[in-house]
């Protein structure tokens, strides 16, 4: 060993030292941090099921390939983290010997094949990614960036690490083939082959650039350990872990993004029949009473921006970004850490842990809140975030666990939604219609609407939903609908009366009381009727029915009106003839797309009843229509009206027709068509509605 190897040995390992004790530390913050969370012991069932889901994310990078080249070029270079790591060990090898390498596997020529082309397609992934951000880096438009509130540097500093990482191994196995020590031939390791021509042969410069690499690695690492927040850099430990406890892992891939949790208290969903508000814990008040899981949620994020880029609220000029939401629990739930893990003695803790423990959770600027009130009400739960989010943070349950603590307790949400809630208890529907009136949509009708009881032998229950009762446009698809499963001799039957909300607006807005009391009474009409198929037109009751009633024991198989109205054509039962003329464009509902992976059968119907073109934002990233999350009954004072904005989009296709598949969705498209002043040149009308006037003209 000579002097520069003693010298380089002795910095590697003092380096290292270093290092490794701080991320020791780091880890133990981390997990002090994230152990402070509320129970979560669902999160814990069928390993083997949560390992193949977590792997396919993971290795197979299916949320990120979304994105083509960005997917691609990030898997590149997760792959280079992952297997150059060994590469990084191998450098402690080469500041003590030049002509050394890893044991066993070090001199097979496939690894270092695997490892060459590894390192030349990660060092291609990196620059693409940077040169992506350095595009996309904000700038004065505040929306336009979806690393609008990143911490840039971090991000800088993570992909210069990785650049010079892999630079520095190119240049050792140069130097290596350069000095006459390199163990692969020329097809193993092309590119290191060419730096050894025209490198010096010099053993003394192959083990400074393995001290390099040493150093620069240690460095990166030194850096994350004293920033335990840096989530573009702790992502790629806590990714796994937060991939691998991600709820309901059973849940069948591309069958949507699942049934909001309940109500938790101590791990358990909380029962209102016994619930005591003095010992159970009614949503979330404080960071703390997150679950571990929401905590690891927060330290997981990795501020790319994807969901961010995908709100409506925060694309229409709202405060809500579900990233800078993240981060600032994230952020929060650190600050506040040594104050909540110092139990009932707080005399040792920092000023500036104390002033967090005093901050109300929800709040607005004069109270010091962490998260802002308007923040918290501009969510429309449309799933956007929860879709595009790579590492599987479930924002919408964080922001409703949210809402219920202010609801339920705090009696604090926006006015206008008081009148809807208090219609919910006293009628039975947001609109607070006379119960008598739900049945009025069936008169005119040229068949008569069979109704439980009276009719036993039915396959179908229509499920109506108040909109469809009560809405004058919605009442237009109801009808449609029934025709349409009346002309195809498909048996169906209505509750009338005995119907009432299914109670999605109170869950959404963050009444779990409201939506149990009203789930409940529905659940019991149902089985009491046997019931065991349901066809609804509103997606809201589509996914309130077939993914959350069964948490209250109503087991039922539920399917959208599109699905059934598509089933039917395509088997014959029903056939569109001449086309619609003007073309078609076609809105895709949240709760129908997003929410239960909904997308080809209202499109399929569309293309037998004329020419549809795409908007540009469509399918699992169609951009919604404001109403989602009870903002139906909400006024939208902040930015850009959400619907005015999709309404631009669809009057850009020119297409003359706009088709919905949900009331909620009709209502909004339909007054932004009227704002636009497009209502004379322009139909916004339900799919069934399309068909059924396709249908009706081979008469």
């Amino acid at each position: 060993m000579g002097t520069v190897q003693i010298v380089t040995t002795v910095l590697a390992a003092a380096i290292t030292l270093v290092a490794v004790a701080l991320a020791v530390r780091a880890v133990r913050t981390m997990l002090s941090v994230i152990r402070l969370g509320q129970p979560d012991p669902e999160r814990f069932g069928d390993k083997g099921t949560r390992t193949k889901r977590m792997l396919t994310e993971t290795v197979g990078h299916t949320r990120m390939l979304k994105w083509s080249v960005v997917g691609a070029a990030h898997w590149f270079v997760m792959v280079a983290f992952i297997i150059l790591s060994l590469l990084v060990l191998e450098a402690y090898f080469e500041v003590v010997d030049p002509h050394a390498g890893l044991p066993i596997i070090g001199g097979w020529a496939l690894f270092g094949l695997a490892t060459e082309l590894i390192g030349v397609f990660g060092l291609l992934g990196i620059l693409v990614l940077i040169a992506i951000r350095l595009r996309n880096r904000p700038g004065k438009a505040r929306g336009l960036s979806r690393f609008t509130g990143s911490t840039m540097w971090q991000g800088y500093f993570v992909e210069f690490v990785i650049v010079a990482v892999l630079i520095c191994g190119f240049l050792i196995r140069g130097f290596k083939y350069a000095t006459g020590h390199g163990e692969w031939p020329v097809w193993a390791a092309p590119v290191s082959h060419a730096l050894g021509e025209i490198l010096p042969a010099s053993d003394a410069a192959l083990s400074v650039t393995a001290l390099v690499k040493i150093v620069i690695s240690m460095t990166w690492l030194i850096t994350i350990a004293l920033n335990v927040t840096m989530g573009v850099a702790w992502h790629r430990f806590a990714a796994f872990f937060n991939i691998f406890f991600k709820r309901d892992p059973a849940r069948p891939a591309g069958s949507g993004l699942g049934p909001l949790r309940p109500m938790m208290s101590g791990g358990k969903p909380l029962d209102f029949e016994e619930a005591d508000p003095e010992k159970d814990q009614f949503g979330v008040a404080a960071v703390e009473q997150f679950t571990w899981k929401g905590l690891l949620d927060f330290t997981t994020c990795t501020e790319c921006g994807r969901c961010q880029s995908q709100c409506p609220a925060w694309n229409t000029g709202k405060p809500l970004s579900p990233k800078l939401l993240v981060l600032s629990l994230r952020d929060h739930a650190y600050a506040k850490a040594p104050y909540l893990l110092a139990g009932d003695d707080h005399s040792n803790v920092d000023a500036l842990a104390l002033a967090e423990g005093q901050k109300p959770l929800v709040g607005g600027a004069d109270e010091g809140g962490v998260i802002d009130p308007d923040v918290l009400w501009s969510c429309t739960t449309c799933g956007a975030c929860v879709e595009q989010c790579p590492v599987d943070i479930e924002h919408v349950d964080h922001i409703v666990d949210m809402r219920r603590y202010q609801v339920l307790i705090e009696s604090s949400f926006p006015s206008e939604a008081g009148v809807m809630l208090r219609n919910l208890e006293n009628k039975g529907n947001p609109w607070g219609a006379p119960q008598n009136t739900r049945e009025d949509w069936t008169k005119g009708l040229d068949f008569e609407v069979p109704r439980v009881g009276e009719a036993d032998d039915f396959e179908y229950l229509f499920w109506v939903g108040c909109a469809g009762a009560f809405e004058d446009r919605a009442k237009k698809t109801t009808r449609a609908v029934a025709t349409l499963l009346h002309e195809a001799g498909v048996k169906f039957a209505i509750l009338g009366e005995g119907e009432t909300c299914s109670g999605d607006p109170a869950r959404r807005i963050g009444n779990e009381f409201v939506f149990q009391m009203l789930a409940q009474q529905n659940v019991e009409t149902l089985n009491e009727a046997g019931v065991k198929k349901i066809v609804a037109s509103c997606p809201h009751c589509f996914n309130t029915l077939g993914n959350e009633y069964p948490q209250l024991g109503g087991q039922y198989e539920v399917v959208h009106h599109t699905q059934l109205l598509a089933h039917l054509v395509s088997s014959g039962k029903l056939t569109p003839v001449q086309p619609i003329d003007g073309g078609i464009t076609y809105h895709d509902p949240c709760y129908l797309g997003r929410h239960n992976r909904v997308f080809t059968p209202p499109r399929e119907i569309l293309a037998q009843a004329g020419t549809v073109t795409e908007m540009p934002r469509n399918s699992e990233r169609s951009f919604c229509c404001g109403a989602g999350g009870a903002r139906m009954w909400m006024e939208e004072r902040i930015g850009k009206r959400i619907n005015v904005e999709r309404v631009e989009e669809a009057l850009s296709t020119g297409a003359k027709t706009i088709a919905v598949g949900c009331p909620f969705c009709y209502t909004m498209i339909g007054d932004g068509v009227t704002g636009k002043g497009a209502a004379e040149e322009v139909e916004v009308v339900d799919v069934a509605t399309v068909l059924l006037r396709s249908v009706q003209k081979q008469g």
